[in-house]
């Protein structure tokens, strides 16, 4: 008897233990952290919805109950009390007052969740604009180190942590914080962590209790929002570059949009007259129409079918030709559409809060009437029920099927987490560790030089360029924001290609701040069970600022009878593997590239990787893959075992 009920516990234990490890409740678990990863994102993102309207109680219910704030100095216990304090900071420029300006950006996420599943640290650019309608200003900027918790009411952030490197007025402009130098911000990743955002859990993973057409619906909803973001991102650029034609391909046939003043706009012929609104297809010399978009949070319907989508413009448009430029803050609220497998455009609600003169700038509320509309928030903390009918691209029901679809949104978020880390150690010439977020064969193109292959390579190429020998203060810093991203991923999952804007504030001790504009064409694959780095090419400069003061419309035509300058002066003593000049007509306009240099206010041609996401519209400056690839072959995907991704539908 004894040994019957010893031998019935052991089986019970033993179908325990193969339940806890089979490959569905793995699956279960990995779905689970991946939509982590999606929650704390938006989460971080909902503050600067919700800050722009001053919903101070909306946000302090984004942290736990005994959080903590820590900005510069001042530390702040408790969400309650996080509540007054950022009330109390913004006083008057809180976004509720009529002419106020509150808009708060927080971008260039780079999240680790922990090995728990249940807690993550995350490091974000931060950037504040703010004015009270009655002349005061207000600019900040720095970096954030927060740390985020999972309980009952979804995931919330446990500890705020804003490290402030630069601030000042609208009139005089941005500088270093009290004029002194700027230490290194600690980071809480590492090169050898960035590529790895969901480490080994500790735990067994537990028994998944839904079904297998549950678990494939919430796959299902993470690639619709990549190719919702993909889409919404696509739209930003062609309007950037006023490619109207490919703007409409992006709409519906019955499509809307609805402006400020409640006039509507229908079919895809009035797409068009709305967006030559802003004046004629192409850019022509002297004309800047950047509308980037930050923090834009994607709720995916129930049904799968429709989504919605909710973010920040900030418009920074000029003509030179009459020294005319301005700002536009703007909150648009879309909606898209699945219609045969594609997403597409269906409704376009702008709202513009501030429109303002570059040269007068928004304290005094900017020109036309304040706006007083709220457009709804999204819901960021918690997940719609999965119900209804939904439109499957796949039925492959089986758990092999699944992973596949799984790794296909996990290399979005992978990628995106290396582009930003890319990012962050450049911005702090981090030699070393910015070599190593590339694959062992990877590629980088260093500006105005050309291309070096491999991490030692790329991590010399830097010390050449900049030195090694850096003071640990430093008096100036030229940030390399990476937001807007599209990333198409390889029907495996195991390589993409991330295109993302280089949006470039500068600070010193000395001269105000200003911007920069410029375009990364990457590739990305997963090396060793961690994403890293392929390929890197920077096209530079689209538009740059003369100065804080002259901003982006002021700029002068360089001398038709200068030569073309020269690459940058230290590849003589370290050469690259690949000029810009070898690289041939693709870089040809760029500097050190083998054709007529192109600086702003002329019009420099603008690459695309990728065809029209709905029509597959060819874009006219068309290069699929790596930029050096057409010149070294053995440098592609293809040569080294990997797929290359889609271009287009």
């Amino acid at each position: 008897m004894m040994l019957q009920t010893f031998l019935n516990l052991l089986l019970v234990t033993n179908t325990t233990l193969v339940r806890a490890v089979s490959p569905l409740d793995l699956l279960a678990r990995d779905v689970t952290n991946v939509e982590s990863i999606r929650s704390i994102k938006n989460v971080q993102r909902q503050i600067s919805h919700l800050a722009q309207f001053g919903q101070w109680h909306s946000i302090s219910q984004l942290f736990t109950p005994n959080s903590t704030l820590v900005w510069a100095n001042v530390t702040i216990q408790g969400a309650s009390l996080i509540e007054q304090w950022l009330r109390a900071e913004s006083e008057d420029m809180d976004g509720i007052k009529a002419g106020s300006l509150n808009t708060q950006i927080a971008e260039n996420p780079l999240i680790s969740l922990g090995a728990d599943g249940c807690t993550a640290k995350g490091r974000w650019n931060g950037i504040w604009f703010q004015g009270d309608g009655m002349g005061n200003t207000r600019i900040q900027g720095g970096i954030y180190e927060n740390e985020y918790t999972l309980n009952q009411a979804g995931w919330q952030i446990s500890l705020l942590k804003y490290y402030a490197m630069y601030e000042g007025t609208y009139e005089d402009g941005w500088k270093n914080v009290a004029g002194n130098g700027i230490p290194l911000i600690p980071y809480h990743f590492s090169a050898a962590s960035s590529g790895l955002q969901i480490p080994p859990m500790n735990e067994v993973a537990s028994p998944y209790k839904g079904t297998m057409a549950q678990l494939a619906a919430r796959i299902q909803r993470l690639n619709d929002e990549d190719d919702v973001r993909n889409l919404m991102h696509a739209h930003g650029y062609y309007v950037d570059r006023r490619m109207w034609t490919d703007v409409v391909d992006l709409h519906m046939v019955n499509t809307t949009i609805q402006l400020a003043n409640g006039k509507e706009f229908t079919g895809k012929d009035g797409v068009r007259k709305v967006l030559e609104r802003m004046g004629p297809e192409g850019l022509t010399k002297g004309i800047n129409n950047d509308h980037p978009i930050f923090d834009m949070i994607v709720e995916v319907h129930a049904n799968g079918k429709e989504a919605t989508v909710r973010g920040i413009e900030i418009a920074m448009v000029g003509d030179t030709s009459t020294q005319a430029a301005s700002w536009e803050f703007n909150v648009f609220r879309n909606r898209m559409v699945k219609e045969v497998g594609i997403w597409k455009v269906q409704h376009v609600q702008i709202t513009p809060l501030i429109v303002a003169d570059y040269y007068k700038g928004w304290g005094n509320g900017g020109s036309g009437v304040p706006n007083s509309y709220v457009p709804p928030f999204l819901n960021a903390t918690t997940s719609l029920e999965l119900s209804g009918p939904r439109n499957r691209v796949s039925s492959d029901l089986t758990v092999d099927g699944l992973q596949r679809r799984l790794r296909r949104s996990a290399a979005y978020d992978g990628s995106e987490n290396q582009s930003h880390a890319y990012g962050y150690l450049l911005d702090d010439l981090q030699a070393a560790e910015m070599g190593a977020l590339f694959a062992k064969k990877g590629h980088k193109a260093s500006p105005f030089a050309g291309y070096f292959e491999t991490p030692e390579r790329i991590t010399q190429a830097n010390i050449a360029s900049y030195g090694s020998n850096r003071s640990a203060l430093r008096s100036s810093i030229s940030f390399h924001w990476r937001p807007q991203p599209v990333i198409l991923v390889s029907k495996d999952g195991r390589s993409a290609t991330v295109r993302a804007r280089l949006w470039q504030p500068s600070t010193s001790i000395t001269k105000a701040g200003s911007f920069n504009s410029a375009m990364y064409h990457d590739q990305v694959v997963l090396e060793d069970g961690k994403w890293r780095l392929w390929s890197v090419t920077i096209d530079e400069f689209y538009w740059q600022s003369s100065s804080w003061t002259e901003g982006w419309a002021n700029a002068k035509l360089r001398n038709s009878t200068a030569p073309n300058p020269g690459p940058a002066g230290w590849t003589k003593k370290y050469p690259p593997d690949i000029t810009l000049a070898d690289v041939g007509e693709r870089e040809s306009t760029f500097r050190g590239g083998s054709g007529r240099y192109i600086e702003w206010p002329e019009i420099q041609r603008m690459w695309f990787q990728y065809r029209n996401p709905v029509s597959g519209r060819m874009p006219e400056w068309y290069w699929p893959g790596c930029v050096p690839c057409q010149v070294r072959e053995d440098w592609s995907l293809k040569s080294n075992g990997y797929d290359e991704p889609p271009t287009g539908p």
